[in-house]
């Protein structure tokens, strides 16, 4: 834990008392986002201090040229950028002839900031002694609307506390906006239009290459203790890139001044005329009220906490941690769009750019699978099958590969590979194993088969393809070899026979070639489709059983245990807890020389392994393997702590268990590695969820049904989850007495509790 300023709270993220120290992190925190935009929690009206501005449009990126002091054959020629996107929420206040600027007041008071997770809402508000000595209170509230998912709300209410005040509120749209972390300096947006009548305003743009169109909209009230004011706007500013108003109120002492601001975007993926879809988005919000829309907003919410909430008692921070992560997680993705996905950071910041990494597959589908509908995974699945194409060209173009073997790229807005890193983008292969899992983890939990002989199946032939010509046969070992790799544990690059990469690609093969005989048999018609348009032999079908059947596997007989790569015994095994304090985290304190040299693991290798295939593996194996390899494992990936804490539970080591579930939950809250106010860190959110449901309640699926073996943390009087399980709801909650199963809808159903068979009957 590094931080500790947000107040403990059982549905809101609270933060009491200004300090300049924590506006970058709580801008993080307390971002706010629907699905198809969202924003990092900027003040509205101007501040001097250091901030990081950021808006960000769902499915808007720019290939930003990668920059590299050695360019290495078949490197990524740029970078997918998150797009910092103009600016619509900026407001700049003038009181008394003195603009507002947290940074310069004589004195702060009151100063709250709440993030509503139940209701979708942030709220901020103040008490300020300007330079003038002028005295306001100052309340603000805004969201982005599920509904009108182009539309965001912010009411700013200004009180005078000790004289009359002449306020002039200059709400502004700019698309003069650059990335934090663009290679070059470069600008991303390039001005085509503005337009401004009235109370509204338009500003166009598009993005340079990628040529994506967006139309950044506002519209204005000013109100009066809550009561609508015809007062006219006068234009202070409208360039090519910035339109601003100006509105001068009379306010006396003690009365409630206003301004409403409806604003958003609209974006040619949705809209062949960007500009006429801004001024239909503004007519649909004012269709109804504020107060209106704010319980729109609010009824939403309720809809989706309804079925994705879990709840934790007598354990307020853990409680807190798990509904952060779940919003989240809701406000990035909601599954309406296919051609959209999971960025690691979401809408709250623009670190490791592109959309899209192996998280997808490997953490955040099994929390949408069963807290969603079936389509809402299908729809990340099918993001992959359109993408097929270029999974192939990158293995052919950068590879040498041929025949259709397929390697999806570790970061991508598109398809094609945009990671900046060489030991990355060529040799951290294994994340082709979480893909070829996803279709496998979709089918055995939502029992939809459909998907393999649709478009699954293309999928894992062209992932078993890639393995079958990355291994090579070894003379000395008799048996084939995965050389030159990077595993889940980025400490370690161009390793050979990484034990979780290895296993993977022997699953992915045999998994692709029980799925070929599979559709042969249940579904002859796309059988035939599929293997004349992949020119698949029953030559090469053998070819790939010759590999998978000898694929090495390093191990140690005396400890044993498997190694996670060749010569890891080797390394100076120092433990994490005989590690000095002052030398973590190591990835900022440490030469990657060093860290490469150490036996330092960054998140589980091995141990993700034994988290996909449980079930090959048996309990006192991996007892083995977890004591041995989370002693060296410092969890400097978000993605760490949440495996290690399934499989704790599963061990019965609660007291880890529960360390490992409060780390993963409170990663940003508490800022565990020192690096939230880039964003938080949204796709290890699901692992959170992951941490509750299937290590507290131990929940698997197993021959078409559901196994449960529930434990409770010692801090815990109980919790509760609900999954949608096949598209029937069943509720779970454990005490340390008991555990009760509710079911809704109109069919009985088995699970196993424990390992023994119990009914659930509805209601």
């Amino acid at each position: 834990m590094n931080q500790d300023y947000i107040q403990p709270d059982n549905w809101s993220i609270i933060e009491e008392g200004f300090d300049k120290e924590r506006v970058k992190s709580s801008e993080s925190l307390f971002s706010i986002g629907n699905g198809a935009m969202g924003q990092r929690a900027n003040f509205e009206e101007n501040y001097s201090g250091e901030t990081f501005q950021g808006s960000y449009i769902a499915g808007i990126y720019y290939p930003d040229k990668t920059k590299v002091g050695w360019w290495k054959n078949g490197y990524p020629k740029y970078f997918a950028k998150v797009l910092n996107a103009p600016n619509w929420i900026g407001i700049e206040i003038e009181i008394n002839g003195e603009n507002l600027d947290l940074n310069n007041c004589k004195v702060i008071k009151n100063f709250r900031r709440e993030l509503n997770m139940k209701e979708g809402w942030y709220h901020r508000s103040f008490e300020a002694t300007l330079q003038n000595d002028t005295e306001i209170s100052v309340n603000i509230r805004r969201f982005l609307s599920l509904d009108l998912d182009e539309v965001g709300l912010i009411n700013y209410e200004i009180t005078p506390l000790n004289k009359d005040a002449r306020i002039k509120y200059k709400p502004y749209i700019d698309a003069g906006v650059t990335n934090e972390d663009a290679n070059w300096d470069e600008k991303f947006w390039e001005h085509l239009e503005t337009k401004h009548h009235e109370n509204q305003a338009f500003v166009t743009a598009q993005t340079f290459k990628t040529h994506f169109k967006a139309t950044t909209f506002m519209h204005n009230s000013i109100l009066s203790n809550e009561k609508k004011l015809n007062i006219y706007s006068e234009i202070i500013s409208a360039t090519d890139e910035k339109i601003q108003f100006s509105y001068t109120v009379e306010v006396a002492q003690g009365v409630k001044s206003s301004i409403q601001k409806i604003g958003g975007y609209t974006v040619s993926l949705n809209h062949e005329n960007t500009l006429i879809g801004a001024e239909n988005a503004i007519k649909l919000a004012l269709k109804k009220s504020y107060a209106q829309l704010l319980q729109d907003q609010i009824e939403s919410w309720s809809k989706i906490w309804e079925m994705s909430d879990i709840t934790i008692d007598g354990d307020v921070k853990a409680q807190q941690g798990i509904r952060f992560n779940i919003f989240q997680l809701n406000q990035t993705y909601l599954g309406k769009d296919s051609r959209l996905n999971i960025g690691p950071k979401g809408f709250t910041g623009e670190k490791y750019g592109g959309s899209t990494y192996w998280d997808t597959e490997a953490y955040c589908i099994p929390f949408y699978m069963a807290t969603k509908d079936q389509q809402v995974a299908r729809n990340l699945l099918i993001y992959r099958y359109n993408q097929l194409d270029k999974a192939i060209e990158n293995a052919e173009k950068n590879l040498g590969f041929k025949n259709g073997a397929a390697l999806y790229p570790m970061v991508t807005m598109n398809g094609e590979e945009c990671h900046n890193e060489w030991e990355i983008t060529h040799e951290e292969i294994h994340r082709n194993g979480a893909i070829a899992f996803a279709i496998f983890n979709y089918y055995r939990y939502t029992g939809d088969y459909s998907y393999i002989p649709e478009k699954g199946l293309e999928v894992l032939i062209g992932i078993a393809r890639f393995w079958h010509q990355r291994a090579n046969f070894s003379k000395d070992k008799n048996q084939f070899v995965i050389l030159g790799v990077t595993g889940p544990n980025e400490y370690e690059n161009n390793v050979n026979n990484n034990f979780y990469t290895n296993y993977i690609a022997k699953w992915c093969i045999d998994y692709a070639y029980e799925q070929i005989q599979k559709v042969s048999l249940e579904y002859p018609l796309d059988h035939k489709r599929i293997i004349e348009k992949v020119k698949l032999s029953d030559a090469e079908l053998n070819d790939w059983k010759k590999v998978s059947g000898n694929m090495y596997f390093p191990k140690s007989d005396e400890l044993g245990i498997y190694l996670q790569q060749d010569g890891f015994l080797d390394k100076d095994l120092v433990l994490v807890k005989d590690l000095d304090i002052s030398q973590r985290p190591i990835n900022q304190k440490w030469s990657w020389d060093r860290i490469l040299r150490s036996p330092y693991i960054k998140q589980a290798d091995v141990l993700q392994g034994f988290y996909f295939f449980e079930d090959h593996f048996s309990t006192e194996e991996l007892k083995r393997n977890f004591e041995f390899y989370e002693a060296f494992t410092v969890h400097e990936s978000s993605l760490s702590p949440c495996v290690h804490s399934i499989q704790a539970a599963k061990l019965d080591k609660m007291d880890m268990a529960y360390a490992f579930y409060l780390r993963t939950s409170r990663l940003d809250l508490d800022d565990y590695n020192k690096e939230v106010e880039e964003g938080c860190h949204i796709t290890s959110m699901a692992g959170t969820w992951m941490s509750i449901v299937e290590g507290f309640g131990g929940m698997r699926v197993k021959n078409d049904t559901l196994h449960f073996s529930p434990k409770i943390p010692k801090e815990w009087t109980g919790y509760s989850f609900k999954i949608n399980f096949r598209n029937q709801i069943l509720k779970v909650a454990v005490t340390h007495n008991e555990t009760q199963f509710a079911l809704e809808g109109s069919t009985e159903i088995t699970i196993f509790v424990n390992e023994k068979a119990v009914l659930v009957k509805p209601n």
